[in-house]
């Protein structure tokens, strides 16, 4: 797959390798635990384990169905991960001497209903990098700076793709008739990875609009978008390099509702202070869809999906996210470069580094 990046450097030499060392991720709940109730919540750290093997893990020491545990998303496998799962309090008495190697119960209360997914604000993440010369270190620096003040594309990773790139085309195969797959869940699996695709196929082409406005004259960008002049001119006076277009389906950041941007003056302002932000279409059924020329553009990439979308279950992503709380240090003596940030629900701390160093898994 081809993917625009928003940042202009070259692409950087460095090392990074995903382990318990160099790549740490807290998760951040949706709300705060009340201290009572009849579910016992875990705040449980892991590490080179995915949440499931991590459940299987507790399921088996306490004799509870895996289907009982509750949580609110899916970590990484690779890496350190710290993450809240819920349990009826029944079971609390067997899980008091568990001990796993790679498991730790770092803290417990308790709560009136059951985690669910979804019901966290995001993640706090750690990486290190290896191998970071002088000159690397400062590009780092600038762009880290850079997706601090102005946003990121929030691309799906290469987890959703697999091993060689090629799920959503079983996924594609799938909805065409073309392909069967018996397993439900892998079904929708390779299905929201055809999805995936057309979201980031999509958010490339929005990047690309973003780079041809910055980099080419009125009368240049106009013909090579195909634009008229007078929209190449308005869209150039937006302030972020993401441009927004009336009849963009826009939401509340990072929480609340869709809507379709209408008083477009009005939605840019609110874009430049973060309150909101303009999304992408997971094609499907029951979601809602751009305006005018907006639906154009996402037209382009999805129009392929058309026939099909009665197998999908639609919905809206951020297509443009903004990282929080960045902090960073550049460690010489070891040519280490260590970075924290906070990213919301849904979007990949792998994508950021891929941003910063262009290097694609």
């Amino acid at each position: 797959m081809n993917r625009l990046f928003f940042l202009n450097h070259s692409p950087l030499n460095i090392l990074f390798t995903k382990n318990a060392n160099d790549f740490v991720v807290n998760e951040i709940p949706l709300y705060e635990f009340s201290g009572e109730g009849e579910h016992l919540i875990l705040c449980v750290r892991k590490k080179e384990m995915t949440t499931w093997h991590m459940i299987q893990a507790l399921s088996e020491a306490c004799g509870a169905k895996t289907r009982d545990f509750g949580y609110a998303g899916l970590k990484d496998k690779d890496g350190m991960t710290t993450q809240y799962i819920s349990i009826h309090k029944n079971y609390e008495s067997k899980l008091k001497n568990f001990h796993h190697e790679n498991i730790k119960i770092i803290s417990k209360t308790y709560h009136n209903n059951k985690i669910r997914i979804g019901h966290l604000k995001g993640n706090r993440f750690f990486i290190r990098v290896k191998r970071v010369n002088k000159i690397d270190a400062k590009k780092l620096q600038n762009g880290l700076k850079t997706l601090s003040s102005e946003g990121f594309p929030n691309f799906f990773g290469y987890q959703r793709f697999g091993r060689d790139g090629d799920n959503y085309i079983v996924g594609k195969e799938i909805l065409e008739g073309k392909r069967r797959e018996r397993k439900r869940k892998m079904k929708n699996f390779f299905i929201s990875a055809y999805q995936s695709y057309l979201f980031n196929t999509w958010l490339s082409n929005r990047l690309k609009i973003g780079h041809i406005l910055e980099g080419f004259s009125d009368k240049e960008a106009a013909k090579s978008l195909g634009f008229s002049i007078d929209l190449v001119k308005e869209l150039k006076k937006q302030k972020r390099f993401f441009k927004v277009f009336k009849g963009d389906v826009a939401h509340h950041y990072p929480a609340g509702k869709a809507f379709v941007c209408e008083d477009l003056e009005a939605e840019l302002e609110r874009f430049d202070k973060e309150e909101i932000t303009i999304t992408g279409w997971l094609p499907g059924g029951r979601s809602m869809r751009c305006e005018g020329f907006a639906k154009e553009l996402e037209d382009e990439v999805c129009a392929k999906a058309e026939p099909y979308l009665n197998q999908m279950d639609g919905a809206r992503r951020f297509a443009w996210v903004f990282l929080k709380d960045v902090e960073y240090e550049y460690k010489e003596d070891e040519n280490w470069f260590e970075m924290h940030f906070t990213l919301p629900k849904g979007s990949y701390a792998t994508v950021v580094l891929e941003e910063l160093t262009h290097q694609l898994k």
